[in-house]
């Protein structure tokens, strides 16, 4: 899709995965806005644009950062439509997080059909050291979850940890994610027959 103002691409990505994994956190950062200490639940969706020079081109870079409360699920649903590529989040040193990134996908699924290009997220690494063993989520588990949705649905998926708080691999991984959304639509234009 093209921005009708100026004809730049316009990609969109969702951000999705229960509440308080740093979502809207990861989001700031790589506006290079101020990590903010505590948690502010989103209400229902935020919307960012940023304009990015990607592969010589401007990029216009929708995030819809969907709410991760449950009692957000009905609004979500309309998010879902029209994005290129799926940012999904869970806590390192929250289990529960992890455990419900497979719901995530199927509630994706629910409102896409098939899914876009994945960055599958592992974050508050910075945390890590400050809850015991048994609550921490290794990155082989996340990297074992990525490869298993990519082989059961086919689709292509990054895995990555991060933090919020200290920036680490935020950038990395929108990268990842813009240059994966990109290749898809463009193979998407390649194989377009008009």
């Amino acid at each position: 899709m093209r921005d009708q103002n100026d004809g730049s691409k316009i990609l969109k990505a969702v951000l999705i995965g229960d509440g308080a994994v740093g979502k809207t956190s990861i989001r700031r950062n790589y506006l290079g806005e101020d990590f903010i200490e505590g948690h502010l639940a989103t209400i229902g969706v935020d919307l960012a644009t940023k304009r990015v020079l990607f592969r010589d081109e401007i990029i216009k870079f929708v995030i819809w950062d969907l709410a991760g409360q449950p009692t957000f699920e009905k609004v979500r649903g309309h998010y879902y439509h029209g994005a290129n590529g799926i940012l999904l989040v869970y806590s390192v040193v929250d289990r529960t997080s992890f455990d419900n990134a497979s719901k995530w996908l199927v509630e994706a699924y629910r409102n896409m059909g098939r899914l876009p290009p994945t960055i599958i997220i592992g974050n508050k690494i910075d945390l890590r050291d400050k809850v015991p063993p048994e609550q921490q989520v290794t990155p082989e588990e996340g990297k074992q979850f990525a490869e298993y949705f990519t082989r059961k649905l086919e689709v292509p998926a990054v895995f990555i940890e991060t933090s919020a708080k200290t920036g680490e691999n935020i950038q990395e991984a929108f990268h990842a994610i813009l240059s994966m959304m990109y290749d898809a639509v463009d193979d998407k234009s390649d194989h377009y027959v008009g």
